[in-house]
């Protein structure tokens, strides 16, 4: 039987892209395949500039879950302590890299229990099916293998030419975001973002609203 390894998993709204003020329970699967998690290993990674903590399985919720039902149940109870009334309830597999664990096993489970599901991903491995909502962030020098889905959220700006925005127009996604990078320039980040969609109106502004208004 399957051990799923969980950082944490808690009721907020969603902050980012298209379904951004939804609730929804976000379920931080450990483990990425571009960066340890290690302050040591930044400068190194594939992914430098990531600003999550999803390495073990001690935040709120967290734990190690013997089998899909096992870990089902529990974010179902996550969403049923905090948002019971109405609605159809929603849970956000991210991480780290969540479809380094998430698989059919556990979306059948998760939709046993009622939820509708999606998943935040760097995109370099294929999405299962049954998911309802794909959003996927490149990450430059790692190979793009889900290049289709509902949106696509790059972190901007990235120097490298590969994860230039104009390097994914072509994909198929629905929605097309910019999504400032949450560094020491993030004043400028913004402003950088905000021009390039103003000229190129494929791409829309994400900001990360759920830190504006101080929600995890």
């Amino acid at each position: 039987m399957k051990t799923y390894s969980v950082k944490e998993a808690y009721v907020t709204l969603q902050g980012e892209g298209a379904l951004t003020g939804r609730a929804a329970v976000f379920l931080r699967f450990a483990g990425c395949n571009l960066w340890s998690g290690l302050e040591r290993d930044r400068s190194a990674a594939v992914c430098s500039f990531c600003d999550t903590d999803f390495v073990g399985t001690d935040g709120e919720n967290g734990g190690k879950f013997q089998g899909a039902d096992a870990l089902a149940t529990h974010v179902k109870s996550v969403w049923d302590d905090t948002a019971p009334e109405g609605g159809v309830p929603y849970v956000i597999c991210t991480g780290g890299e969540p479809l380094l664990q998430l698989d059919s096993d556990a979306i059948s489970a998760l939709r046993a229990q009622g939820f509708e599901i999606g998943v935040e991903t760097n995109g370099t491995l294929a999405a299962p099916d049954g998911l309802d909502w794909i959003c996927v962030s490149p990450k430059a020098n790692a190979a793009l293998t889900q290049r289709r889905g509902n949106e696509l959220k790059l972190v901007f700006p990235q120097d490298e030419p590969e994860a230039q925005p104009s390097e994914f127009e072509s994909l198929q996604f629905q929605h097309f975001f910019l999504q400032p990078k949450d560094d020491t320039a993030h004043a400028q980040n913004i402003a950088a973002a905000a021009a390039y969609c103003m000229k190129h109106p494929k791409w829309r502004l994400s900001l990360q609203t759920h830190k504006l208004i101080g929600l995890p």
